[in-house]
């Protein structure tokens, strides 16, 4: 094999660091009146539209749509990014591609309505032939060469002339030169920026006696490492392109690929952002990273990709399921997983790379160092996990291999599918173990039962396109409430709109109406409010709206429209509530108090768990009501009774001391800087409310708290569960509610007490000695009812038992007895017979019970798990097991005789006489 070219020899290696290029980056547009704005999580917040956040403008969206209004006009970030589902998935190209990727970092600089294309091209014309001293001769540009819905981009292509000739502009289509997020949202043309690497990399064209095409060329010559889209419209879902507020820029560099550009690489794999991964990869597996397309090397490349992936996509708060995001990542992690074993890595490492990582980028990326904890252990455990899923699903794998090679050679889709989703196998795990039994699978069965899983977890989660750009209700648009609920539990105000609330294919649908009246359901927007609207957790307020006219409504929820509308969802009792009404908005300052208690115990609650348990706790969802809470957390284990009691008492401890709870307003940036931490699942502006017990807990948070911890009273643990892997619950009480659990408790203890005749420290051992008397008698019953069993076929050494072909078979039905007793009965009978097979059926509750026993001397002519799998059936059921003994399940007790008189049929024929 060929040395492949890994250094391009067009380009002097810059000196710079991927860490140097990317500060660089963000310094450059700092200078040139721009923020440095935070990377937003992998998880887009409040968007159905995406699965995983994947371009540098997803957290802007709502700005270039002007539903959100920033303190600043230009903004820059590196954006972690992940393309791995609809149009954008590239995880079957990565390993094979030296430049395809999961995860990857996006550097971009925005402008929301500031300057346009005008600036644009000149901000990056400079940064890359001036700052970054890339050569300007080898850089090419194109831009929107029109279609029969945009025209094409004369003035893009004017202003690129100022820096470059006209044969180094290209003019492409709509696939590469207009630029959208999603099916719907803000679009627009754009202008790419290519880097020329030179003739001497090959060309397919070229070889093939034909002309390089330049930039449209899949050779590598060309390299785009800069899209600068100039955003101008909103698509809509019927595909119509509506002008946006203001044109804004939208641009995005892969620093993965710029990096390579600049360090003189061809190769992404090539660079300081996966050599330190690859070199701890190729320790583990005995191999270097060589740069080819050798399996070994295809291998270290799918690992250091997908290590990278899993390990930003967990600290950002997803965890592997088989729903969702979770599913996603699971998938990714099991690929990662396999091509390790592919190297001959036998043993989990993948958590072992995680240091690698957070070394490399936890400084740009500080999460990762403080979930550093968490993220090893999700992946230790998910790597436990797999271990097992191959213990537990190769023998399946088996048996289906061998019944496609009886049946036609042809693995079922549908049945390859199950063993994926159910058991956990790889596809191409699969996929290998078919070709090595030299069979075929159903790829379109496998496809198909694919795409139903995919309708059924998008329908769950809700992972849908907003009609019309998300706008709910246009009469509401723009139309916002001042909150005062913080300082006021009543407020004075005016009646903005009004929407009537009507019945409509199974939901409630707003109506255009100048009034609601008595008995009217409708959506009522104020001027000022203190109702709390449902968020971070925290559940909304209700209450009432009472004007001097004499309307009256019950104020029944508060939601927020997409545009940012708070809609009070009322009721109207009396009177007439109208835009321009006078009303006092009141809410229920019973239903507060307790919300708030609940609140900022749930802070308590969070602190204590990461005392407890350890730093790398981190929120993982929360709701907030009037009579509970419930905190969901990244954890890995069962808490025990004794975790479970000193997390309770810290709390309780700390409401004692009756702390005042304070509350700042301070920058996103000075506040998480400050050690307050962001919640997962959150949206933070520039300016957010710090919550603080001082000396205990501090958080970001926009809720509604208590003014000293005393205030919460008796905080009590009701419940710990898992939700998901890695993520563990807590549901509690606190004030009134905890006392009237505690009196309820207390009540029946009492009356356990009286029952038993016990005091209550007595109960725990009175009721074992119960439980054990239970044991017992239980015991005894099943022992008798196996000695009446056994009494009914003391003839099966003879006259029971039928001759099959030569064995004897001895089937029937027996009463009373759990699989253990049938299974004690199957070997008594076995002993009796000395050589044959046994066939019991039971039944109870409509459900019916198999079991077959075969004896030692006929389990290769007669195997109990083919026995069983034949009769199953007949009562609508299936099961398989053992040579020497099988069991199944059915639903149908009619059948019984059916099967009782089948089953000597079924021993004969497969004994082949």
């Amino acid at each position: 094999m060929h040395s492949p070219i890994r250094h391009n020899p067009n380009v002097t290696p810059n000196a710079m660091t991927a860490n140097d290029i990317r500060r660089s980056f963000l310094a450059y547009f700092e200078r040139h009146g721009h923020r440095i704005v935070s990377s937003s999580p992998l998880v887009p917040h409040e968007d159905p539209t995406l699965l995983f956040t994947n371009a540098g403008m997803n957290q802007f969206k709502d700005t270039f749509l002007g539903r959100e209004r920033r303190e600043y006009t230009r903004a820059t970030s590196s954006q972690k990014c992940m393309r791995v589902s609809g149009k954008h998935n590239d995880l079957d190209n990565v390993g094979p591609s030296f430049r395809h990727h999961t995860f990857f970092e996006m550097l971009g600089n925005f402008s929301f309505g500031d300057y346009f294309k005008q600036d644009a091209i000149p901000l990056a014309w400079t940064l890359l032939t001036e700052e970054w001293k890339l050569p300007a001769d080898q850089l090419f540009a194109t831009v929107f060469r029109g279609d029969d819905k945009v025209p094409g981009d004369e003035e893009a292509f004017a202003l690129w002339r100022t820096f470059l000739p006209e044969d180094r502009i290209g003019r492409l289509g709509a696939a590469d030169n207009f630029w959208q997020m999603g099916d719907t949202g803000p679009c627009g043309r754009c202008s790419e920026i290519y880097f020329y690497r030179g003739e001497s990399l090959p060309c397919g064209e070229e070889a093939a006696g034909r002309h390089c095409q330049g930039v449209e060329c899949s050779c590598d010559r060309y390299v785009e490492i800069w899209n600068n889209v100039f955003m101008e419209f909103d698509r809509q879902a019927d595909g119509t392109l509506l002008p946006l507020p203001a044109p804004s820029i939208d641009t995005g560099m892969g620093l993965e690929r710029i990096t390579a550009v600049m360090q003189g690489v061809l190769s992404n794999y090539d660079t300081d952002l996966f050599t330190p991964l690859l070199a701890a990869i190729g320790e583990r597996a005995g191999a270097t990273h060589g740069g080819t397309m050798s399996p070994t090397d295809v291998s270290l490349r799918v690992v250091a990709d997908h290590m990278r992936a899993m390990t930003f996509l967990i600290a950002d708060g997803v965890v592997p399921s088989n729903e969702f995001r979770g599913y996603v990542l699971r998938k990714i992690m099991r690929r990662a997983m396999r091509h390790g074993k592919r190297l001959g890595i036998a043993q989990p490492f993948l958590h072992e790379l995680v240091d690698t990582l957070v070394r490399e980028f936890g400084e740009a990326y500080p999460e990762l160092v403080s979930g550093r904890d968490a993220i090893v252990q999700v992946i230790r455990s998910e790597e436990e996990r797999f271990d097992a899923v191959l213990v537990d699903g190769l023998p399946r794998l088996d048996e289906v291999l061998d019944r496609a090679a009886a049946s036609g050679g042809v693995v079922p889709g549908d049945v390859a599918f199950r063993l994926y989703d159910t058991f956990g196998l790889p596809l191409n795990f699969i996929e290998d173990m078919v070709d090595d039994r030299k069979l075929t699978l159903d790829r379109q069965g496998f496809e198909t039962a694919m795409e139903g899983q995919r309708q059924q977890a998008r329908a769950k989660s809700k992972f849908k396109p907003a009609a019309g750009g998300g706008t709910v209700y246009a009469p509401f648009d723009g139309l916002l409430t001042g909150f005062t609920g913080y300082d006021a539990v009543s407020t004075d105000t005016r009646v903005l709109a009004v929407a009537r609330l009507v019945e409509a294919d199974g939901a409630q649908s707003p109506v255009e109406t100048t009034a609601l009246t008595s008995g009217d359901l409708g959506w009522v927007v104020l001027e000022q409010t203190p109702f709390y609207v449902h968020s971070g957790g925290q559940l909304s307020d209700a209450g009432s709206l009472v004007g001097i006219s004499g309307v009256s409504a019950a104020v029944e929820d508060v939601e927020t429209l997409p545009g940012g509308t708070r809609v009070h969802v009322v009721r109207v009792g009396t009177g007439t509530l109208a835009a321009g009404s006078l009303v006092t908005a009141s809410i229920d300052v019973a239903r507060r108090d307790a919300t708030r208690r609940h609140h900022t115990a749930t802070h308590l609650l969070h602190a204590a768990l990461r005392q407890v348990l350890g730093p790398h706790v981190k929120q993982a969802g929360s709701l907030v009501s009037a009579d509970r809470l419930r905190f969901d957390f990244a954890h890995f284990a069962a808490l025990t009774p004794e975790q479970l009691q000193e997390i309770e008492r810290i709390v309780n401890a700390q409401i004692l001391l009756n702390t005042g709870v304070q509350t700042d307003l301070k920058s996103t940036q000075e506040a998480i800087a400050g050690g307050a931490m962001a919640l997962f699942g959150e949206k933070y502006g520039d300016t957010v409310r710090v919550v603080s017990v001082p000396g205990f807990s501090v958080e970001l948070c926009g809720g509604t708290h208590v003014r000293a911890t005393g205030d919460i009273g008796l905080f009590a643990i009701t419940a710990e569960s898992g939700v998901a892997a890695g993520v563990r619950r807590i549901e509690a009480t606190t004030g009134l509610v905890s006392v009237s659990s505690f009196q309820h408790q207390r009540d029946t203890l009492g009356h356990l007490g009286v029952a038993l005749n016990a005091r209550p420290e007595e109960l725990p051992a009175r009721i074992g000695v119960l439980l054990e008397e239970h044991k017992r008698l239980t015991r005894e019953l099943q022992q008798a009812r196996m000695k009446v069993a056994m009494s009914a076929g003391s003839g099966a050494a003879g006259g029971d038992a039928v001759d099959a072909g030569g064995i004897k078979v001895l089937s029937r039905e027996v009463s009373g007895l759990d699989k253990d007793g049938l299974r004690a009965l199957v070997d008594q009978h076995r002993t009796a017979l000395q050589s044959g097979v046994v066939v019991l059926v039971s039944h109870a509750e409509g459900k019916v019970t198999v079991v077959v026993g075969v004896t030692p001397d006929l389990v290769k002519t007669v195997p109990a798990g083919q026995v069983v799998k034949q009769l199953a059936p007949i009562v609508g059921g299936g099961g398989g097991g053992r040579p020497d003994f099988a069991e199944a399940g059915g639903k149908d007790p009619s059948k019984i005789a059916d099967l009782l008189a089948e089953a000597p049929r079924v021993v004969a024929t497969l004994a082949g006489r």
